[in-house]
């Protein structure tokens, strides 16, 4: 048990959108973490809420002809419900855009400009003559200065991956009225993040949680560090001090989010906040892993200027594919938790397990129905509820409802002191999937146990020993009700009501698995747990679920068809393609999509910059033959020059190089 006070926080979902599955991928298990340490003795605040300002809120408000705090309520009361639905309970759900998130933002900033850590800078930022206005982030496109392609404002979404400073983006147009925007001089502030570089290194050795998260983190902070704009056009926020037409930027306000909940909460409860954020204390991070440096490097740097305590621990979660391909919402592949979930009447605490027990939490899960039903029938349904409902049935029928008389065997107690032990060990190091496997290998112990003892047959001969046999399987029962409890907290509070046992199964330690049931305790009525999932139900759940990918499909198509230009044959004539064979091929340091290549033309070989990263490793692509676009103007890719460029097809996201379909001479022509 840690004497210090324990925050526990999940990054904040943005009310821009309806929840799916890859949310729940950070909820789930923080709310399991949380459960698990109330269960070894901690006192833990849990905390959340919702991320309320930016300026995709704004765009989507105004294309709906409401107003950005519309849009956000909506938002933030359809999270807070799916959120109670699968039974994530945070002692506190807040808002960012909540007064005291408003007032503690300004006084951390204020305290940054007072320590000398944000300072006033004027730039070159684009501006639309036709509408007027400055365009902040997602309100303006263009051309991304590092490896020239076409960008979002704030983001190279579709080349390099880099975050985008106000101003950065070249050819700026504007994403409103689609006119051609121009340069023009503000003052914004910045934050001195490089200066908090030696301050960071050393921070991240000490920081706990995922060793993912820390070591992306140090990898950025040892490359070179730039100080964050953070200011924006925009009235849709929180007010930079003494400033006016600029707020601060959604990311200076949404980690604040965390302190204003926490002050909140103790504002309700006669708590102080300060002995979270400004004493001794444990503060831990449930994200995702798509927002790893905003925590790991941006969010102490902050706090350490402002003097607010550090985080101790930020755990970072792994990304999530659904029917084995990535995530696209665009493209059909999601499965929205109310609606094809919860409002199918689902049970949350399956959903639960499964997302939690699947892979590691680091590792990339993939949610498919067919093998969501696979688990819940084979482990929940075969195992774990086969278990309990054949010793919960059997004391009924046999022993009056009542724990018999007979000696709980040693052998039992000593297995599941075993399992505790390990079950706190891993849920400590974050390792959810080792402890649900832990826990289902005490499941599999009892139904060993149980067939093994036969006290069908005992109860014939020796009503002693089938007495025996049964408390002690029913000791094996407490224990898993107790351990399953943070994974799967409804049905485990059903079973705890078959066993009879006092209290609830959620106010219960791990401690208490050992404690003995006495002979003579009167049980409840047993009932079936875990239904199993039928081919039917599965049928209409794929159904669902590929009419979505077909009708999304379908809008591709059209857009494409809508959007398809013809070219006259001249100009297609002029593109010299010629097969060219990779020489060699590297890495780009700082860059997760780009590969260096080699490539013999014949005549030359020429340097090539390409996007295959993801799909291709260096060493698989020496010696293939692929096609080059030979006289494409040269342009430099996150700093290095590329000379071509490579055909490949776009095969559900991933990039297949074209090849010839027998080795030729290196040169040829393509015609």
């Amino acid at each position: 048990m840690s004497p210090k006070p324990i925050l526990v926080t999940c990054g904040l979902p943005y009310a821009n959108g309806p929840c799916h599955i890859g949310h729940l991928r950070t909820y789930v298990p923080a709310d399991i973490f949380v459960r698990s340490l109330r269960k070894m003795g901690e006192d833990v605040l849990f905390v959340c809420g919702s991320d309320a300002h930016g300026t995709p809120i704004v765009v989507n408000a105004e294309s709906q002809g409401i107003a950005p705090t519309e849009l956000v309520a909506r938002y933030h009361d359809h999270f807070d419900n799916v959120f109670r639905g699968m039974e994530i309970e945070f002692d506190h759900f807040g808002s960012t855009d909540g007064e005291v998130n408003h007032h503690r933002t300004q006084e951390i900033v204020k305290a940054l400009m007072e320590g000398g850590h944000v300072y006033p800078k004027v730039i070159e930022l684009a501006y639309c003559p036709h509408c007027e206005r400055f365009l902040p982030d997602r309100y303006v496109e263009g051309i991304c200065p590092y490896c020239g392609v076409a960008a979002r404002g704030d983001e190279c979404d579709q080349g390099c991956g880099r975050h985008l400073e106000p101003g950065e983006i070249k050819e700026a147009v504007c994403k409103v009225c689609g006119g051609k925007a121009e340069y023009r001089e503000q003052t914004h502030y910045f934050f001195s993040l490089s200066k908090f570089q030696d301050f960071l290194l050393e921070y991240l050795e000490t920081l706990g949680g995922t060793a993912s998260a820390r070591n992306y983190a140090a990898e950025w902070v040892r490359q070179e560090l730039k100080d964050w704009c953070i200011t924006r056009n925009m009235n849709w926020g929180v007010k930079f001090p003494g400033r006016e037409g600029l707020v601060v930027y959604v990311w200076v306000d949404a980690p604040i989010g965390y302190i204003a909940f926490t002050e909140e909460w103790c504002n309700a409860h006669g708590a102080r906040w300060e002995d979270y954020w400004k004493g001794d204390s444990s503060i831990i991070h449930f994200i995702g892993g798509d927002i790893v440096y905003h925590h790991c490097i941006f969010w102490p740097a902050m706090l350490k200027g402002a003097g607010y305590s550090l985080p101790t621990a930020v755990v970072a979660s792994g990304m999530l594919k659904i029917d084995d391909k990535k995530f696209s919402k665009s493209r059909g592949y999601v499965v929205w938790v109310e609606d094809d979930y919860l409002e199918k009447g689902l049970d949350p605490d399956l959903l639960r397990y499964y997302l939690s027990s699947y892979t590691s939490h680091t590792k990339e899960v993939n949610f498919a129905w067919r093998i969501f039903a696979e688990k819940v029938n084979s482990e929940l349904v075969g195992a774990l509820g086969n278990f309990l409902n054949r010793a919960f049935t059997f004391t009924v029928k046999n022993f009056g409802g009542k724990v018999p008389d007979g000696e709980i065997d040693p052998e039992v107690i000593a297995r599941i002191e075993q399992a505790v032990i390990e079950a706190e060990a891993n849920l400590r190091e974050y390792e959810f999937k080792k402890a649900a496997d832990g826990i289902m290998s005490l499941a599999d112990y009892g139904n060993t146990y149980f067939q093994g003892h036969e006290p069908w047959k005992l109860i014939k001969s020796d009503l002693d020993a089938a007495g025996s046999a049964v408390r002690s399987s029913l000791q094996v029962g407490k224990a898993l009700i107790i351990l399953m409890q943070p994974f799967m907290p409804g049905v485990m509070e059903k079973a705890w009501g078959q066993l009879g046992l006092d209290g609830t199964a959620a106010a219960s330690r791990f401690s208490d698995a050992t404690v003995p049931l006495e002979p003579g305790h009167e049980m409840g009525r047993p009932k079936i747990l875990f239904k199993r999932m039928e081919e039917e139900t599965i049928a209409e759940l794929e159904a669902i679920f590929q009419k979505r990918i077909s009708e999304a499909e379908s809008r591709e198509g059209k857009c494409k068809e809508e959007k398809m230009e013809t070219i006259p044959y001249e100009d297609f004539m002029a593109i010299d393609l010629r097969v060219g064979e990779i020489a060699a091929a590297e890495g780009i340091k700082g860059s997760e999509k780009l590969l260096k290549l080699t490539v013999d033309i014949g005549e030359e070989k020429r340097q090539i910059v390409a996007g295959i990263a993801k799909d291709y490793s260096p060493a698989d692509l020496v010696g293939i033959q692929v096609i080059v676009v030979a006289n494409l103007e040269p342009a430099k890719l996150f700093g290095v020059e590329s000379q071509g460029m490579l055909l490949a097809a776009d095969v559900d996201g991933k990039a297949l190089l074209l090849h010839p379909e027998k080795r030729v001479e290196p040169g040829t022509r393509v015609r």
